[in-house]
């Protein structure tokens, strides 16, 4: 059994975001044919190359604000979509695309500060979210990141 739970952008959220045009910081969300995989940060599915729209805009994972914040951009489906539900599990397409997403495990601790991080490689991402919780209990949460662009894809909650 996992240790941890899986936490995508909300829908509410996301629906504010579709329905308001502006991100947290006051800027313009932009809508564009997806050129990426991305993924979405509600779903956590990837984006179809040149079929799917999606929505870009700057989001900050984190709650605190100290020198970790890390705002970025994000993208979301432009049509609403059901949040990532499997959420003992980190997404599977995500997971089985090593070259598309690279990723990078940040730990943070309850006051949000960056206390690990960890290249994901070969390594199953599930048993390694499992084994960081277990051996290092000054870890609260974890943030999944795209390795390469460094960009923010979903936050890991131990339990």
């Amino acid at each position: 059994m996992s240790n941890f739970k899986i936490v995508p952008m909300s829908e509410k959220y996301a629906k504010q975001i579709r329905s308001n045009g502006i991100d947290e910081f006051g800027y313009t969300v932009i809508e564009q044919l997806a050129t990426g995989l991305g993924p979405c940060r509600v779903s956590l599915k990837p984006f179809k190359k040149n079929a799917d729209r999606r929505l870009l805009f700057s989001h900050s994972p984190f709650e605190i604000n100290n020198a970790f914040n890390q705002p970025g951009p994000v993208f979301i489906h432009a049509d609403e979509v059901e949040e990532y539900k499997d959420i003992h599990n980190f997404p599977a397409e995500i997971k089985a695309d090593k070259v598309n997403f690279p990723l990078t495990l940040i730990g943070y601790n309850s006051a949000q500060l960056m206390v690990f991080t960890q290249l994901v490689g070969d390594a199953d991402i599930d048993l390694l979210i499992n084994e960081i919780f277990e051996n290092h209990p000054e870890i609260e949460l974890l943030h999944a990141r795209n390795a390469e662009a460094c960009c923010y894809i979903c936050k890991i909650e131990r339990l």
